[in-house]
């Protein structure tokens, strides 16, 4: 016979708190003792009687009742799981910064057994940089977030902020339980153009030779890969890419720097925000031999005459159309910090870009490699995100910040 399971389903203050009823029934269908602790803002939303009709048992709010049997710290040290939905961004800022004020709290702060968290609010909410951080915090501390989704919120607004809808929480809850839960990216970037340059060009010699550079693709590809994850509609501008081209996304392949910029120039009015991953050659040769240099035609030197190629990332910042946001990367070998640091913030005045991710680049590092670690500045030079790991993992951490 199944042995029954203590979750805890948390309501706070929010319109979405009557989504709450069918997550309790679902827990207690599928033979689980539910226990609901409510914030005093929650049942403004909705009634004890409903919930403690649904769960099977007494609805607990306030933090001095039962202070007897200690019930701030045993309705926590007894369960199994505890589910907080909706998760307000109140409620988010006082987890993160492990506030106890309510019996909720309380009832957190007291336990070791998982947490996840449906958050729900207006965009703007959800978008704000605290809430951002809030969630980055928690995330990080092991709390599982589902959601949340978008569509309609209050009145008529209409975006990222929706509560899940209660059968993908549940779900979501009972794989942490059954230690199956695989974390699923916010659709954060639904209905957003993104248009991302990965790779490195090739500056033709002669039919067989070319200038190029280590480039391997890896971080532009994580970043198309994603953004498609998150909901974005992805276009990729591929420079001899030596990865696997991504599937669900749209591709267009160049070789050279000018190839480059004409894809990029055609692709950008539309685009939502543009990220220049691929390293370009500064220079090209002047001239492309119709034949292959031969070394008996050359002799013991060849002189090569090398232009410049279009500034790419400066032309896009440039001709911005509005409301776009553009970031560029900047590779370099600089070992010191303070001076990559002096060397990024020169590079993002220089480029008008809204944002720049630097990272070092040299013989075992950065190019062609599974991980990487970046800095990233905003217009004005200041750092806003630190990351490194997985080529993936930065890529997740670069569009945190994007979104």
């Amino acid at each position: 016979m199944k042995t029954a399971r203590t979750v805890v389903v948390g309501i706070t203050g929010g319109i979405a708190a009557y989504k709450a009823v069918n997550i309790v029934r679902a827990f207690v269908l599928n033979g689980d003792s539910v226990h609901v602790v409510a914030t005093t803002a929650a049942l403004r939303f909705i009634g004890k009687p409903t919930l403690e009709a649904i769960s099977r048992h007494p609805v607990h709010s306030e933090l001095y009742e039962g202070v007897a049997e200690v019930r701030h710290v045993a309705i926590g040290q007894s369960a199994d799981l505890i589910v907080v939905a909706p998760a307000t961004a109140n409620t988010i800022a006082k987890l993160a910064a492990g506030l106890a004020d309510d019996l909720l709290g309380n009832t957190i702060l007291a336990s070791t057994a998982p947490l996840v968290i449906a958050p729900a609010m207006h965009t703007e909410m959800w978008n704000n940089p605290a809430t951002v951080a809030n969630v980055k915090t928690l995330r990080e501390r092991g709390v599982i977030v589902v959601g949340p989704g978008v569509g309609r919120l209050t009145g008529q607004d209409v975006g990222a902020g929706r509560m899940e809808e209660p059968g993908t929480i549940v779900a979501a809850a009972l794989a942490v339980l059954d230690g199956t839960y695989v974390e699923k990216p916010a659709q954060d970037l639904t209905g957003r153009r993104i248009l991302i340059s990965a790779g490195g060009t090739r500056e033709p010699l002669d039919p067989v030779r070319f200038l190029g550079n280590r480039s391997s693709g890896k971080q532009g590809v994580a970043l198309a890969e994603a953004a498609r994850d998150r909901g974005a509609t992805v276009t990729l501008v591929a420079a001899n890419l030596e990865v696997a081209e991504p599937s669900g996304i749209s591709v267009s392949r160049v070789g050279s720097a000018v190839e480059l910029n004409e894809a990029m120039q055609a692709a950008a009015p539309t685009a939502d925000v543009i990220i220049m991953a691929a390293a370009v050659a500064d220079y090209r040769p002047q001239t492309v031999r119709e034949g292959k240099i031969k070394k008996q035609d050359t002799g013991d030197t060849l002189i090569l005459e090398l232009i410049k190629n279009p500034d790419i990332l400066a032309a896009l910042a440039l001709g911005r159309t509005p409301g776009q946001v553009i970031v560029g990367f900047a590779a370099e070998t600089e070992a010191d910090d303070s001076r990559l640091l002096d060397l990024g913030r020169e590079k993002v005045a220089r480029k008008g870009c809204d944002y720049l991710v630097v990272n070092r680049v040299g013989w075992t590092q950065g190019f062609a490699t599974d991980s990487n670690a970046i800095l990233m500045l905003d217009r004005l030079g200041v750092i806003v995100n630190e990351a490194s790991g997985s080529k993936m993992s930065v890529a997740q951490s670069i569009l945190d910040v994007i979104v």
